[in-house]
Parts: C-alpha cells; structure tokens; sequence
C-alpha cells in the first residue's frame, strides 16, 4: 500500500488543518495509507497522527523567533525526532502545507526531503515560504520577494520579531534550502498565488491550481434557530456575520468596528472567532462570539446570516467565503489576494480594500434587494466549482500521476 504523509501546523482544526484531514480521508477511501503530522492543535483527527515536538517546543520557538526572526530555524531537536520517524514510516509522497507555526526546523526537514527523493506536493496556503520573513507581504504593499527581502516593513507582522531584521538572512537561506528540492509539485488554491510563484524563486517549479473545498453535506442552508437563541441575536435584526480563526487588523477587525457605526437600528454584526479579552471590547453594534470546532454549528450561523462580510487585507483564498457561499449567503469581500475569486456578480460584491463606506453599501444592496436573491446561486456556485469530494479527488489524482 502506498503511503501518503501531510505535514502542517495542525490536524483537523481551523481550515488548513481540516483541508489536510478532508484531503488524508480521501486518500485512505482511494487505497493509500495516510498520515498527518502536526505541530500545534489536533482536533480529533481520523488519520495516522504524528505530533511533532511538545507545547514546550512550540513556545521557545516562538520565543526565539520574537528575539532573533529566525522563525522556522528552531525547533531542531523536535524536528530530528519527527525526520528519524520518517525514515521508519518510508512515505511514498510528502505533501507540506504550513510548515510554518513554531514547530519546525525547515533546514532539517528539507535535508531529509533532499535525502529521500519521493515527490513532494506543497500546497502554499500563504507566501511565507517565498519570503524573508512575512506570511503576506502585500499588507504593506512591498515586492522585495521577487528579488532579494531585506529591511521588511512587515517586521511586526507575523510572525513578529520585536528587535532584529533578519529578513535578508532568512529569504537567501529559505531560497538556497526550498530549491535544493527538484521534485516539487506547487498547489495554489487561487490564481492570484500561481502568478506570485511565478515571479518568485520557485518560478522553475510546476504549479497546479486547486481550489479549496468544503464539505456540502455540512455547509449547507440550514434552519436551526437556536443558534440565535444561544447567541442572544435579537429577533428581527439583519445579521452581518464574520468568520475567521484568528482576529486582527489584517483580518479586518478594526474595519469592522468601523462597520458598526454605519448600521441601521435593524442590523446587527456578528463575528465568529474571537477570544474572550476581544469580546469584553466591542461596541454595541457587535456581538461577539468564540472560535468553534463545531462545523455543524458554525454552518448554522452562515445560514442565519443575511450577508457574509470578509474585509480581509491580505488573503491567499478565504475557505470562510465558499464555507457561506454552500450556505446559501452572499460574500461581500475586498479585493484582496486571491479573495474575489470566489465570488460572482450573482452571489456577492467586491469593494476596494480599506473602502468601509463602500463595504457599507455593498451589504445595503444585499440587505435592501434581499437575501433570498442570491441563495440559489451561491449554492449552485458552491456545488459546481467548491465541493470537497471533487477538489481533493484532484490532489488524489495528483498523487497518482507523481507515483
């Protein structure tokens, strides 16, 4: 039996980590034997698990990384123990999602990659990797990439470094270490990545496009009214819903404060994903709910929303927007990274980044024409081009052709 071993940040928690577990089943139903390796979160994964490193590991890496921006240059010792269970377990394929996170040491890795000669697939779910230091550098609008990084402006993005700049340092080490691999097959899930990598340093490699997938027997209209209930949203209120795991200014937070003072009485925001310190925050205009590994009670809330609002900065292809789209809920969205191509004149509105009074009207002309306008094509656009089952038989079909 052929074996197939996924690494990434986590095991069937936030989107990359379920895309990995939705691809790994695939692969498990398609014959071959499936493992996931992870640094940070499992969420009850059904594959052959590997942790790599301990909670410890994860936190001195993210100390070491503030300190001295060597992030994804610690974690050593962690990362030789996960190498020698590699060479045990012997992978026909290796296919990387975010190696990034604090949890691994990428010059030891790649070592072994260069060592092994099995055909690796990467699927790049942000620009980390092509970068001296940033996960998406076009927050500060900066191009340094396509050359050399040196002096980066998104110093404080993540993942931070409060004091040095070694962004110089890391883009020649990640460039020398990423291309001493020949057999790498690239996956975006958006065209506006492919043309990154493109202009990038892996420019030789072949790059495949892979739209993202969900589930559609989950993400689906549904009628549950407790979850307005559980959430105290008042009857009667229009519901603006954001979706994200993490919530910061380049996931559109502070736009969404901004949001909040052009709503009418009758609307209300809710944003999905925030801790508790974020909720004690808000104005009155947001409810604020936790992050939840619910899908069937996240799907809920899609469904009770009248629009999905993503006002994302910097994005490489939101699976938030199909996850409302197979909801039967209009996107409104900014034209960010890969984010727009999810959405079609008949099932949302893109606006320019940063435009909030634009956002504002965008969701009136969703709000005032009625939700009932777009459900039908969302879910159509959704079934046709985001089902998981047809997505990730791509990446199965991908494993074949390399093996």
């Amino acid at each position: 039996m052929k074996k197939v071993l996924q690494i990434n940040a986590t095991a069937n928690s936030g989107s990359t980590g379920r895309i990995a577990e939705e691809i790994g089943m695939l692969a498990q139903q398609s014959g071959y034997e499936s493992y996931i390796a992870y640094g940070r979160k499992n969420y009850n994964s059904h594959l052959n698990v590997i942790k790599i490193g301990t909670g410890v590991d994860v936190k001195l890496h993210w100390l070491v990384s503030r300190l001295f921006d060597n992030h994804g240059f610690a974690s050593k010792s962690a990362t030789k123990e996960f190498v020698d269970k590699l060479r045990q377990i012997k992978p026909d394929i290796i296919h990387l999602h975010n190696i990034h996170g604090y949890y691994l040491h990428v010059a030891c890795l790649f070592d072994y990659l260069k060592q092994a000669g099995v055909p690796i697939v990467w699927t790049l779910h942000d620009c980390w990797p092509l970068t001296g230091h940033c996960s998406h550098f076009d927050f500060v609008n900066c191009d340094k990439w396509k050359i050399s990084c040196c002096q980066c402006p998104n110093r404080k993005g993540y993942p931070a470094s409060l004091f040095l700049d070694r962004s110089k340092e890391n883009f020649l080490k990640k460039r020398r270490l990423f291309t001493s691999v020949p057999n790498i097959t690239f996956v975006t899930p958006s065209h506006w990545l492919e043309r990154i990598v493109h202009q990038s340093f892996f420019s030789s490699y072949p790059v495949k496009v892979i739209r993202n997938g969900v589930n559609l027997e989950v993400f689906k209209p549904k009628t549950d009214t407790n979850v307005r209930t559980k959430y105290g949203l008042e009857p009667g209120k229009r519901i603006i819903l954001g979706v994200a795991s993490t919530w910061n200014k380049r996931k559109g937070l502070s736009d969404f404060v901004r949001l909040g003072d052009l709503l009418a009485n009758d609307e209300q925001i809710v944003l999905v994903g925030l801790n508790k310190e974020q909720i004690k925050t808000l104005p009155r205009s947001i409810k604020g709910v936790c992050r939840t590994e619910n899908v069937e009670e996240l799907a809920s809330l899609y469904s009770i929303a009248d629009v999905f609002v993503n006002p994302t900065w910097v994005d490489n292809f939101p699976t938030t927007n199909i996850e409302a789209l197979a909801c039967g809920t209009p996107v409104v969205t900014y034209n960010t990274g890969g984010s727009p191509e999810a959405v079609s004149p008949d099932t949302g509105i893109v606006v320019n980044k940063g435009d909030v009074t634009a956002l504002y009207q965008a969701v009136s002309k969703i709000l005032n024409g009625g939700k009932e306008r777009y459900s039908v094509s969302c879910r159509q656009r959704a079934e046709a081009l985001f089902d998981k089952n047809e997505r990730f038989q791509d990446y199965i079909e991908l494993y074949n052709s390399l093996v």
